[in-house]
């Protein structure tokens, strides 16, 4: 290869170090800040991702005492603080299959039990007859390891087995999360603990 031949190569690698350079700093904020919320012709899009986020909890809470749960139906993700908000945690979520099974409020922790025993509920009998009227604790449990009852009757946050179902609509009512999840959330919530569903 002769030595303008070379010249023009090397100009030429010098020239597109140069153009991907300078088209780097003309490529919008967001391609490079991984933001979840990009802007096109019709409108804003979000990812699925942009939803499981960190909260703070002023905006749900007037407190943190007993420490504070929130699930968000839409985002499928649970928010915990604890009393002192040393703590937070973020975990994705089953939610309810239809707005007509999803209660949304505050309620609070009534009980804590490992190794809970499943009962369907007398409208689940009605939808489901062929379910059993009693599941002990086991990996055929649909409340996985450990389970929190709420005040609301019926509901509870729990584990589950079927991990299938974790980020969907696949719930009766309740708020499923992990088994490894809900052993973390259990040990560090109590009786009391405030829970908001929004």
């Amino acid at each position: 290869m002769n030595a303008d031949r070379m010249k023009q190569l090397n100009r030429r690698t010098l020239m597109g170090a140069a153009a991907a350079t300078l088209g780097m700093s003309a490529v919008p904020a967001f391609a490079q800040d991984n933001s979840t919320e990009m802007e096109t012709n019709t409108g804003p899009v979000r990812n699925n991702i942009s939803s499981f986020r960190m909260l703070d909890w002023r905006p749900y809470f007037t407190d943190t005492k007993n420490g504070a749960v929130l699930v968000d139906t839409k985002s499928r993700a649970l928010h915990f603080w604890s009393e002192d908000q040393s703590i937070y945690k973020l975990y994705p979520t089953s939610v309810p299959l239809t707005d007509d099974l999803t209660r949304l409020g505050r309620t609070e922790i009534v009980q804590k039990v490992v190794g809970p025993t499943w009962r369907p509920t007398p409208e689940m009998k009605i939808r489901n007859p062929e379910w059993p009227d009693v599941v002990g604790p086991g990996p055929d449990n649909p409340l996985g390891t450990h389970a929190l009852y709420l005040s609301w009757t019926y509901y509870r946050i729990h584990g589950t087995h079927d991990t299938r179902k974790i980020g969907r609509r696949s719930s009766s009512g309740c708020v499923g999360l992990y088994n490894e999840h809900i052993a973390i959330l259990f040990g560090l919530t109590k009786v009391g603990t405030q829970v908001l569903l929004i």
